[in-house]
C-alpha cells in the first residue's frame, strides 16, 4: 500500500493508492475545533469501492491532525476475495497510522 500527502496551505492532500492506482473514491475530512469531533464528505465512482478506506482515512487523519484533509483512494486487485479486503483495510491503517505519527 502506497500513501502520499502533502500540504495545501494549513490543510493535507493525501493519496492512498496500491500498483494499480486510480481514483476511485475521494473523502473530505473536517476538524471541528469547538467540538474535537471530525466529519467526513465523500464522493465515489461508479462501480468503486475505494470509499470505505477513503472515508475511514480521512476521518482518522482529521481527527488527529486537527485540521482538513482529502483522501483520494484508488486501490484495485482483481477478482478480490473477503481476505484480501480485509488486508487491504489493515494496511490502509498501518499506512494511515504512520502519516498520523509523523503529523503529531
Amino acid at each position: 500500500m502506497q500513501l502520499l500527502a502533502f500540504p495545501m496551505g494549513n490543510e493535507l492532500v493525501v493519496c492512498l493508492y496500491n500498483d494499480a492506482a486510480h481514483l476511485g473514491a475521494a473523502a473530505v475530512g473536517e476538524h471541528d475545533p469547538a467540538s474535537g469531533r471530525a466529519s467526513v464528505s465523500v464522493i465515489t465512482r461508479t462501480g468503486h469501492k475505494d470509499d470505505a478506506v477513503a472515508v475511514e482515512a480521512a476521518h482518522t487523519i482529521a481527527k488527529a491532525a486537527k485540521r482538513a484533509v482529502c483522501v483520494m483512494a484508488g486501490i484495485h486487485l482483481d477478482d478480490i476475495t473477503p481476505q484480501e479486503i480485509v488486508q487491504i483495510g489493515e494496511n490502509c491503517r498501518g499506512v494511515v497510522g504512520e502519516l498520523v505519527s509523523r503529523l503529531q
